[in-house]
């Protein structure tokens, strides 16, 4: 019995996963700046995704160099201060983004028979 319809064909290909946005360190930092409407500092940034600063700086060029986030350089205290932003086109890729994942999350789990198991750490 042949379980794929030509409907189905392809469902589970997610061809719309956007793989800049999907890596999950930028994920991250993605979702730090969504929340953040300000932008954050490199340092408040590489704190909140737990990033060394190589990678932190490694990932946002790649965010920048695909026109997602901006990337400021000012001085605070006599100090350097970068600060990292979304871009609107970035924001609004991102909450596109978003969505993709928020179906494919609830596709998943509308067509489960198994129910979700809570297990509770012993004591």
């Amino acid at each position: 019995m042949n379980a794929t319809t030509e409907e189905e064909t392809g469902r589970f290909a997610f061809e719309g996963l956007d793989r800049v946005l999907h890596e999950k360190a930028r994920l991250g930092i993605l979702s730090s700046l969504l929340s953040h409407h300000r932008g954050l500092s490199f340092n408040e940034l590489r704190d909140l995704c737990a990033l060394t600063d190589g990678n932190l700086s490694r990932h946002l060029t790649t965010l920048q160099e695909a026109g997602l986030v901006a990337i400021g350089k000012s001085l605070k205290a006599k100090r350097s201060l970068t600060l990292v932003e979304l871009t609107p086109d970035g924001k609004e890729r991102f909450l596109g983004y978003l969505s993709l994942l928020e179906g494919i999350v609830s596709g998943a789990l509308a067509n489960t028979e198994a129910k979700p198991v809570l297990r509770l750490k012993p004591s």
